[in-house]
Order: structure tokens, then C-alpha cells, then sequence
């Protein structure tokens, strides 16, 4: 490994790195879009071309004590589950949501945290993403979940007429990531503090599903990123990323993420298994 230290932040001191590839998106006359499903005859999965580079990825455990959710856009927490087995979709909404609710709303401060779904991601060495039959892999191209559109969206999506009052408070999406077996080495999560990204490295890019049409951040390359993952993450450990926030006072808004390959894990490392719960976090307005 490797050292170097932040600009953004002095006091990072110098820390560890990884050197490993992540894949961005090139730049495009074309809005990108991405097909959640077999699109039509004639038509492409993804118009996305990638842009892979080789970067480093530090790493945070010596500064987790440090770091705050509306500065660089990511913590870590000490989180022990009661969940016993992630395979119960049922028990997952029973008894890990409101486990991961109270924790949220401990976390920010938050007056009321709903969660609107989550995915459970198990490595299959060589599959596809959302192929049928395959689990759901881990998301390989540097992404932010939501924009400053569909962030909003999402509110209006789930509360109705209720929806406008609760946007006139300040609301974000935060997603808790943990690992369901540790210590996770094989497809690692990458976290790119906000305070590197230029707005111009976020482009809105279309997420086709069935029935309607997602929008996230698909990112460009920016020398000046620095990014971070935690090595060895074990299952009573947990990430929040926060993937939109409606305050606009210079607070972190949109954090780029994305599953990398550690080139320091050994070849029969396990593969990774891993639940991310995606929530609405509000605070009353004023």
C-alpha cells in the first residue's frame, strides 16, 4: 500500500490506499439511459460508453471518528443486527426496516425516516446484473441513486397529497449499506467524499423500469475525487450514504459510490453478500 494526503482536508493525515479500477462514464452528446429489464427489439441495454480509470481508494477506518454526513457524504457506524437470516424478505420488512429506522433517525436527527425499499446483493462470479435467474449484483459504475430531481420524486411517489407540505421541511435519501457476512473483501464499496465532486461530474441519466422511468447520477472522471472504503467490513458495521439532500447551504447533496475490485483479496475470498436499505429522512421545516 500506498500514502498520500487529502487536499481537501489537512487533518486526513496520510492514510493507506488501494490502487484500483473504477468504472465512470464518458462523456456523451446523448442523455445516457440504462434498460432495468430486456428492452425492445433493436434497442440497447445501455447507451452508456465507460470510462474506466485506475484510482486510489483510502482508507477511512483511521478518520472514521471524523467524519460527518453532511460534510463528505458517507459515515460509518457501529451497528449490531438482530437479523438473523437475510434470505426472509418478510423478516427483512417485520424486523431489520424498523431496526434500520430508529437507527437512521438516531444517526441524523431526523423527525421521521420511511423506508421505500432495499436490495440484497449476492457475487455471482461472471453474472449480469438484474439478469433473470442471478441475484442482484453488486453495482460496478460510479452512480449517485437520485438527483435533485428524482430525490424529490420520491416523496411526491409515496406520500401523495401529503407530499408538499413535507417537501417544504428539508428531506433526503440516505442509504444504510452493510455487509450480511464479514469481513467483506470481495467487491468492496467505494465512497467519493462530495467536497471533490464538480457539479458538472453529475449527469442525469435515465433508469427505464417497466412501469416508469428512474433518473440517478451517472458521474464523470475529476482528477481532484477522493475516495475512500472501509477494508475488511464486518457484519455489525454499516455505511450511511446520503444519495440526495433538498438543503442547498453547501451541506453534502449527492455522494458518487461504487462496488470495486480490491486487488489486495486474496483469490477465494468469499463472495460478497450485502443488504442496502434506501429511506427518506425528513426534518421539520424551518
Amino acid at each position: 500500500m500506498n500514502h498520500v494526503v487529502s487536499q481537501l482536508d489537512p487533518d486526513l493525515g496520510a492514510l493507506a490506499h488501494v490502487e484500483a479500477a473504477l468504472h465512470y462514464t464518458a462523456a456523451s452528446a446523448e442523455r445516457p439511459f440504462t434498460y432495468t429489464f430486456d428492452p425492445p427489439a433493436g434497442t440497447k441495454r445501455t447507451n452508456i460508453v465507460q470510462d474506466t480509470r485506475l484510482v486510489p481508494i483510502h482508507d477511512l477506518r483511521p478518520i472514521a471518528g471524523t467524519l460527518e454526513l453532511d460534510r463528505g457524504g458517507f459515515v460509518l457506524l457501529h451497528a449490531p443486527t438482530a437479523m438473523g437470516d437475510f434470505g426472509d424478505e418478510d423478516a427483512i420488512r417485520r424486523y431489520y426496516y424498523p431496526e434500520t429506522e430508529r437507527l437512521i433517525a438516531e444517526a441524523t436527527g431526523a423527525s421521521r425516516v420511511f423506508i421505500f425499499d432495499h436490495t440484497v446483493r449476492r457475487r455471482v462470479h461472471g453474472a449480469e446484473d438484474r439478469s433473470a435467474g442471478t441475484p442482484r449484483q453488486p453495482a460496478t459504475r460510479v452512480h449517485v441513486d437520485h438527483t435533485e430531481k428524482s430525490g424529490a420524486q420520491r416523496v411526491r411517489d409515496f406520500f401523495g397529497d401529503a407530499a408538499e407540505e413535507l417537501l417544504k421541511g428539508r428531506v433526503q435519501v440516505i442509504n444504510l449499506w452493510r455487509p450480511i457476512r464479514g469481513p467483506l473483501r470481495d467487491a468492496p464499496l467505494a465512497l467519493c467524499d462530495t467536497r471533490s465532486v464538480g457539479p458538472d461530474d453529475l449527469v442525469a441519466s435515465d433508469l427505464i423500469y417497466r412501469d416508469r422511468v428512474g433518473e440517478i447520477y451517472s458521474v464523470r472522471f475529476n482528477p481532484a475525487h477522493r475516495w475512500f472504503y472501509v477494508p475488511e467490513m464486518q457484519r455489525d458495521e454499516a455505511l450511511l450514504l446520503k444519495c440526495y439532500d433538498s438543503a442547498t447551504d453547501g451541506r453534502s447533496r449527492f455522494m458518487p459510490h461504487s462496488a470495486f475490485e480490491d486487488p489486495t483479496a486474496p483469490a477465494d475470498v468469499l463472495p460478497r453478500e450485502s443488504i442496502e436499505i434506501r429511506s427518506l429522512v425528513f426534518h421539520p421545516a424551518g
